[in-house]
């Protein structure tokens, strides 16, 4: 437990640290808030969040630097976050403005959020833990050549060729299309494999065919991400050292950003990971603001800001929890069902 006057300290420590980039002294805290003591007394405050681990100097003769847990107490303490109503206004207006497709949501979610907090903006798209058929089309490309194309539930749309040890028509192809349709519709993969149905070699074949992409499907840990705003996490002051920028380039170059910045059972609402509570050792110097959106058990997409240690956290809550509200209503919309509640 910290003193109200060692909380004030700490608090604007953070504060200017966040704004500056640069080792807060003692004299900035006395210019800034009339605490009516002495300065040696805040250099005493000051030495005590250091020992207790809330701050750290470079040198003895420096300023103080939040440490992650100076940054935790931070963020646990803030209160009343949310965007200004004219920004919320401007978002939902935005969004109003953009193709009805989930696509173009993810990218404005995430240029949006980008843009806003200036750090590196990552939303995914919804997915299911059981992908489940909607509808199925084939087109014959050739005499024994033809395409599939399957949508499943939310509007995802999945295209894959097939081909066949016999010539088949394009009449031929929509009638085992409307048999599939028929009796796979709203199904899973599971379902699909445990029903009982008559099929022929060329049904079954398709039906294999059907059941591999949505096992793909369920695999993906998450689906395909929306990143935006890269140029401005690597314009940061922390990133002007190779070796961040290397760490960071290549979870990017490699794709996994999201796999190593999203926590196992993230739950409702926003969440905050600083520092070294990271799994990933290569983002152990980054914090991260995440939240779910979409329906749980039906559709779930992630979205989240990954920058600095040193990021304006009261911001970055503020955006990412007001556009998962949006895309929330937008997933609901979707599928028809009614818009989660925080």
């Amino acid at each position: 437990m910290l003193s109200p006057r060692s909380e004030t300290i700490l608090k604007s420590i953070v504060g200017q640290y966040i704004a500056r980039a640069v080792p807060v002294p003692s004299q900035s805290i006395i210019n800034n808030y009339e605490l009516a003591v002495s300065p040696a007394t805040i250099r005493n405050e000051m030495a005590h969040l250091e020992q207790e681990g809330y701050i750290t100097r470079p040198h003895p003769s420096a300023g103080s630097i939040p440490s992650d847990k100076g940054y935790r107490f931070y963020v646990e303490t803030l209160s009343d976050i949310e965007l200004p109503l004219a920004e919320q206004f401007l978002i939902s207006h935005l969004f109003h403005q953009v193709e009805q497709e989930m696509e173009e949501w993810l990218s404005l979610a995430a240029t949006l959020a980008a843009q806003l907090v200036q750090n590196v903006a990552i939303v995914a798209m919804p997915k299911t833990a059981h992908c489940q058929f909607k509808h199925l089309e084939l087109v014959a490309l050739r005499e024994s050549l033809a395409l599939v194309v399957l949508v499943l539930q939310g509007a995802r749309l999945k295209q894959q060729l097939i081909t066949f040890d016999k010539a088949i028509s394009q009449s031929e192809l929509t009638r085992i299309a409307n048999k599939l349709n028929k009796a796979y519709s709203d199904l899973s993969r599971a379902k699909i494999s445990a029903k009982k149905l008559k099929l022929s070699k060329t049904e079954k074949q398709l039906t294999d065919c059907l059941l591999k992409i949505m096992q793909a499907e369920d695999e993906h840990e998450f689906e395909q991400a929306r990143l935006d705003g890269l140029h401005f996490t690597l314009n940061q002051p922390e990133f002007r050292q190779g070796k961040r920028v290397l760490a960071l380039m290549e979870m990017v170059e490699r794709r996994n950003l999201l796999q190593s910045v999203a926590p196992e059972g993230l739950g409702g609402g926003v969440r905050v990971i600083i520092g070294k509570e990271n799994k990933a050792e290569a983002i152990q110097d980054c914090s991260v603001v995440i939240s779910h959106y979409g329906l749980p058990e039906e559709a779930v997409g992630i979205m989240g800001v990954v920058g600095p240690t040193r990021m304006p956290y009261a911001r970055t809550i503020s955006t990412v929890g007001y556009l998962s509200s949006v895309l929330n209503r937008l997933v609901a919309e979707l599928y028809g069902r009614k818009p989660e509640k925080g």
